[in-house]
């Protein structure tokens, strides 16, 4: 007994809340067909196009001579052209700059600060001091830079 009027109760929510959504529904549906009579606001701007597609039999037989075609674009990341592929680095270019910096400056040793301003300043390149410091791990591992005094300092080795 208690779960067939339970059963009905919910049975009656449901039935509430379909008639509640009709009418909201029925009622938006005027609010737009009667935004959609009007005019636009001003009169010699175009109305937007719609974005929704219509059926076969609702569409006009000849598109109309005053509207232009549009253009699709896709949304998203742009596609990847040669000259963006082609801007990334080669591998080993920071052991490379590093190491003309520190040749030029030889045979003083320097610090990765001071190499780093050298690369913005001379060069025009912008480098991490993580990525200075595994270029110059490489470098190291080369023979081609040694490590002078208390290990902060660099030079190029000759």
């Amino acid at each position: 007994m208690a779960k067939s009027a339970l059963a009905q109760l919910e049975d009656q929510i449901a039935a509430v809340r379909r008639e509640a959504f009709a009418a909201g529904y029925a009622a938006a549906m005027q609010v737009i067909q009667k935004a959609a009579a009007q005019p636009p606001a001003s009169a010699g701007a175009q109305p937007a196009p719609s974005r929704r597609r219509r059926s076969a039999s609702a569409r006009p037989a000849k598109p109309t001579a005053t509207a232009a075609p549009t253009v699709r674009r896709r949304r998203g990341r742009p596609a990847k052209t040669p000259a963006k592929a082609a801007s990334r680095p080669r591998r080993g270019t920071n052991a490379q700059l590093i190491s003309e910096v520190l040749q030029a400056v030889a045979p003083r040793a320097v610090r990765p600060a001071e190499i780093r301003t050298a690369l913005q300043r001379d060069k025009g390149v912008a480098m991490a001091f993580t990525s200075i410091r595994h270029a110059l791990g490489q470098l190291e591992a080369r023979k081609a830079v040694e490590q002078v005094g208390d290990g902060r300092n660099w030079r190029h080795r000759t």
